[in-house]
């Protein structure tokens, strides 16, 4: 088979990321993580998992539920890399600060989950600071009084700016060996998607033939909400103006706080608008699905099959349960070079397969 893009999905959607040296699946009733260790061992985890919509039915109402799953894959994605980090047998980079250490005993929680915490929080001010104050701040070169599509303009000016600031930030990312490596992690989620998806037998030749480029990746959600931020704003801004006579651009502080009040909507619109054109075929989502399958050009590389290997055993254990091999005390599963080529090439079955023919 030829390497294309394969957009079809027509099974149940298994969705997953990278993690530190490995790869997290998420099935709908399990999260396994695999990573592989320095020695050559891959480590596997596996927990069962209860999709918000499940605990609670109006979370997975359209619209809502894609703020829902964002949220719960921020969770889930800051918990797989702590956990990625700890299976690997990363030990910590530095000594938590005396607030960190402070804030662990008040909370009563572990110094490794609080400094995770404060990460995530850095993390979501910086992501504020990047992609919605600094763009904004190109509309207060624009007239006071603006109106009809002058509005738009602006919403079109700080759009840019916040897509330019994202491919500039992710280019940067890619020249980092580590995230180089992470991003090629990356890639083997999605051939390892796509070869189950297509129904082949989970392998690394199998999952090679296969794109880097899968249209239910976040990338792409990221790429669609902040396009639909642009025409969801002109409008909403438009409107206000024709309604109230009040520019919200006319005001940064207030332009600001109303984008980050209505960014769950966008969120709920780029999330339906994904599942639509994962889904669907034709022209016209090919075009609309392009922006964002280009983008991941930056945010996925080519994998190895070793990397390829570690997606499927987190695939396999996410779909099936943990595989046999040594079980550590927290409970994963390590696997040694004769468990991989047992469980991904079936060679142990051959091995004893020509023993039994000589016998024979």
């Amino acid at each position: 088979m030829a390497k294309k893009e394969q957009p079809s999905c027509p099974r149940v959607d298994i969705g997953g990321q990278a993690v530190l040296d490995g790869v997290m699946m998420k099935a709908p009733d399990a999260i396994a993580v695999a990573v592989r260790r320095p020695d050559g061992d891959i480590v596997v985890k596996r927990e069962k998992y209860v999709s918000p919509a499940k605990k609670h039915k109006w979370m997975g109402l359209p619209f809502i539920r894609g703020t829902v799953n964002m949220v719960d894959m921020l969770k889930v994605g800051m918990n797989t890399l702590e956990s990625s980090a700890t299976m690997v047998g990363e030990e910590q980079a530095e000594e938590p600060s005396k607030f960190e250490k402070w804030l662990a005993a008040k909370l009563g929680k572990s110094v490794d989950k609080v400094v995770m915490a404060v990460a995530a929080v850095l993390a979501v001010v910086m992501s504020l600071g990047l992609f919605v104050l600094l763009p904004n701040l190109a509309v207060l070169a624009f007239p006071k009084d603006a109106s009809g599509w002058m509005l738009v303009l602006k919403n079109l000016v700080s759009g840019i700016v916040r897509i330019l600031i994202l491919i500039g930030y992710i280019a940067l990312c890619g020249r980092i060996p580590e995230m180089r490596k992470t991003f090629q992690y990356h890639g083997s989620e999605h051939k390892t998607v796509y070869c189950n998806e297509h129904g082949l037998p989970l392998t690394p030749q199998n999952a090679q033939q296969f794109s880097t480029l899968h249209p239910r990746c976040g990338t792409s959600f990221l790429v669609l909400t902040f396009v639909m931020s642009i025409l969801f704003f002109s409008v909403i801004d438009v409107l206000v103006k024709a309604v109230t006579g009040f520019d919200l651009g006319s005001n940064y502080f207030l332009r600001i706080a109303s984008r980050i009040v209505l960014l769950p909507c966008i969120m709920g619109i780029g999330y339906e608008m994904l599942k639509l054109l994962a889904h669907k075929e034709g022209k016209w989502v090919d075009i609309l699905r392009w922006p964002g399958m280009q983008m991941q050009r930056l945010t996925t590389k080519q994998p190895s099959d070793d990397q390829c290997e570690v997606a499927i055993i987190s695939m396999n254990a996410a779909l099936h349960g943990l595989p046999d091999g040594e079980v550590t005390v927290e409970g994963w599963v390590v696997l040694h070079q004769a468990d991989i080529d047992r469980l991904i090439y079936g060679k142990e079955t051959e091995e004893k397969t020509k023993q039994e023919e000589e016998l024979a």
